[in-house]
């Protein structure tokens, strides 16, 4: 499903990879996330670090009556604190999600797929 924004020209449409590709640059924008994760389809296995190109595979994005939710599929770095990691993801993706769509994020839940060492 698309989300849809009504306007006095018509409607504007913005699809879920729109969105997937700008909450993935807003989330590892966040101090914390090292990038987004891929998970296999079969729930089993071990979740691998995407390219920059590829980030959006690591979000679900949901759109119903104009409302967004998002999954975040993250590694993040080591020795930091995960709960402050996701909370500053959250906040800073809600704000920034809304003001670009003019939609309002129904729900964002944060899946920590790994833990990285950076130099």
């Amino acid at each position: 499903m698309k989300g849809k924004i009504p306007s006095h020209f018509g409607e504007v449409e913005i699809s879920e990879r729109v969105i997937a590709e700008y909450a993935a640059n807003a989330a590892v924008s966040c101090f914390g996330i090292v990038g987004m994760a891929a998970v296999p389809m079969s729930g089993k296995g071990l979740a691998h670090l995407l390219r920059k190109e590829s980030y959006h595979k690591g979000i679900d994005v949901r759109i119903k009556e104009n409302r967004i939710s998002l999954d975040f599929h993250v590694i993040i770095s080591y020795g930091v604190s995960i709960k402050a990691v996701a909370e500053n993801l959250v906040d800073s993706v809600e704000y920034r999600i809304s003001r670009f769509t003019g939609m309002e994020v129904d729900r964002i839940n944060v899946y920590v797929e790994g833990v990285r060492i950076i130099d």
